[in-house]
């Protein structure tokens, strides 16, 4: 593609030392990827954003898709890309990274930025949704779907009133080519763009009264255990206390955007047309949502619950990622066509059959690491940890020629038969998700 080869020739090869002073030590928040750093242009003393990611085919992805979007006032501007080796200190030699100088957000995260409105009114939300939508209208427009629409990844460039929210971490966005469409697995297609639209009905939700919908009528701090079920029915109420001021638009418009359905579920364009983003009205009223964010520990809990859900949603991706056995191309069928291995009874079975089995196999043993990440069951006597470790080390059976697995467990400290170190079991999850996706995708007609 023109868009891939214009991206590999902006990569530079050349030391970032050479221009950037790095601060390794100060970080500006932690993405799925890694953690986001300061760094400074030697030649302007300007301060900007770094980004580091191993340089994988999958990093190089989330490159070119920003560099893609990045033209919009309302996406974070990547400067430039540098591809040099690194060496952090737990490491025992330098590994091929992707450096990505990003501009500089120093206004913070919107939920932050709305805790310190003591006067936050429903015209600044309005108009925050505004921005976000023409974000994620430009993006689709480009058929891409960002996929992981949350308040840490919306940030303010400065710390003026009148200052843009830009999106940013572009980690999981997709290109929408309609290759979920497989008739036999699901019964119509659903972009992965709504996905961005569910998301934005969230953070609509949130601005206004400052708690996410799908908590139980006493919202507390804790993800309570019938929040999936809620999400599933579509179950969320307007509590008066919070909702007695705020507009019927800002309600229709939360509906709208919290259908079940997806395909029911506005669109970008339907969002940008609402009333609610093109009022005359003053809707000067202040919201609750300011009071209430000024506590971490919710915030905290309103972006566990969103992560979450969205992690979910990008999971059930998997129920339509297998290709049909005849277009199995994977590094096991490989190894046993040139084996030529055959069963003791002599009778040979045939190797596409051999090697889809196995390939099926080692996907659902990576599957059973997600169920087990986000749904944990131990079964009598077991304790989750324990579980974890299990499905982890027959996932690691399967999937051994894997690189990208074999990076993840390192990275998570794992000794080959279980976590040293205590792991935080979504990204986890997200990251062993990337895995069935590049195994998946591995398996395509080359």
């Amino acid at each position: 593609m023109s868009e891939e080869n214009a991206m590999e020739k902006a990569i530079k090869e050349t030391s970032i030392l050479e221009e950037y002073s790095i601060n390794w030590t100060q970080k500006l928040g932690a993405g799925i990827s890694g953690p986001v750093r300061v760094c400074v242009k030697k030649s302007t003393q300007e301060r900007f954003a770094l980004k580091i990611l191993l340089d994988r085919p999958k990093a190089r992805n989330e490159v070119r898709l920003h560099m893609m979007c990045a033209t919009h006032p309302n996406i974070v501007e990547i400067i430039e890309v540098f591809a040099n080796s690194v060496q952090f200190p737990h490491e025992s030699s330098p590994r091929a990274r992707l450096l990505i100088v990003m501009e500089m957000m120093e206004g913070g995260e919107l939920f932050h930025r709305i805790s310190q409105h003591r006067h936050f009114t429903e015209k600044q939300a309005s108009q925050v949704t505004k921005q976000i939508a023409l974000a994620l209208q430009h993006c689709h427009s480009l058929n891409i779907a960002h996929r992981d629409l949350k308040p840490e990844n919306l940030l303010f460039k400065d710390n003026s009133l009148d200052a843009p929210v830009k999106l940013c971490d572009f980690g999981f966005a997709k290109v929408d080519q309609g290759d979920l469409m497989t008739p036999q697995f699901t019964p119509y297609y659903v972009a992965p763009q709504s996905c961005d639209l569910w998301s934005l009905g969230v953070i609509i939700y949130v601005m206004l009264c400052g708690y996410p919908p799908f908590y139980s009528k006493h919202h507390s701090r804790t993800i309570p255990k019938d929040m999936r079920r809620k999400i599933m029915t579509g179950s969320f109420e307007f509590p008066e206390e919070e909702w007695s001021q705020i507009s019927e638009m800002a309600k229709d418009v939360v509906r709208k955007l919290l259908k079940v359905k997806p395909e029911e579920r506005l669109t970008i364009e339907g969002v940008l047309d609402h009333p609610w983003l093109n009022s005359t009205e003053a809707l000067d009223n202040v919201l609750p949502s300011a009071q209430l964010m000024m506590d971490k520990a919710v915030v905290a809990g309103i972006q566990q619950a969103h992560a979450e859900q969205l992690a979910n949603m990008r999971i059930q991706d998997l129920k339509v990622s297998l290709k049909p056995l005849h277009s199995v191309n994977n590094p096991i069928l490989r190894k046993r066509k040139l084996l030529g291995t055959k069963p003791k009874d002599s009778v040979y079975i045939q190797d596409r059959e051999n090697g889809a089995e196995d390939s099926n196999v080692a996907l659902e043993k990576l599957r059973d690491v997600i169920a087990q990440c986000i749904l944990p069951q131990a079964g009598k006597g077991e304790n989750e940890d324990e579980k974890l470790n299990e499905v982890v080390q027959e996932a690691w059976k399967y999937n051994r020629e894997c690189k990208l697995l074999r990076d993840t467990l390192q990275s998570f400290s794992w000794n080959g038969r279980g976590f040293t170190d205590k792991v935080d079991r979504l990204k986890l999850a997200e990251i062993v998700k990337q895995v069935i996706e590049e195994q998946t995708a591995s398996h395509e007609p080359q």
